[in-house]
């Protein structure tokens, strides 16, 4: 089977994750860090936003069943693009808004697809979404991986993940799993 890699931040890596593993044609997801210059940064060091990671999910997906600009879709439909260095409560550097693209084609439909809904004014604010090149990935410590999944009823979750879960399962019916 061939699959692709998509690395995208939005927030925190919980939300993403939670909704990225409902997406028919994900194949695998994992939380963690890029972007930053700490080589195997950890989750303490990454909160100060001393080290210029994000919270990031890679999602390894099959494009024979959802592509890239779908996943960009569901990406845009669940997170603010709009606001700098935050989501919602969370605020700093690590919850940017941000697609670390792996190769060109990436790059150029990343691209496209901002100048497409800026154009269509799908949002009232500019788009603050860095795209970036690909960068080294870090894997989260292992309490983060399928956080929401080992944790619905924690607070965090119950305010701000499910939510974003419930978004999606709401306006994105035909991608759900």
């Amino acid at each position: 089977m061939t699959f692709e890699t998509a690395m995208l931040g939005g927030g925190c890596f919980w939300c993403l994750e939670a909704v990225s593993l409902q997406v028919k044609g994900v194949l695998h997801v994992t939380s963690g860090y890029a972007g930053g210059a700490r080589p195997n940064p950890t989750y303490e060091q990454i909160c100060t936003g001393a080290t210029g990671h994000a919270e990031v999910v890679k999602i390894d997906f099959d494009p024979s069943i959802i592509s890239f600009e779908q996943l960009l879709d569901v990406f845009y439909g669940i997170h603010d693009p709009t606001t700098l260095n935050r989501q919602g409560n969370d605020v700093g550097t690590q919850y940017r808004s941000v697609i670390f693209c792996q190769n060109d084609t990436q790059k150029q439909l990343a691209l496209n697809y901002i100048q497409q809904i800026t154009s269509n004014k799908t949002f009232a604010q500019a788009i603050v979404t860095q795209v970036s090149d690909a960068v080294p990935f870090y894997a989260a410590e292992a309490y983060h991986q399928n956080y929401f999944a080992n944790h619905p009823h924690q607070g965090y979750c119950q305010m701000v993940v499910a939510p974003k879960v419930a978004k999606f399962k709401q306006y994105f019916k035909d991608w759900q799993r």
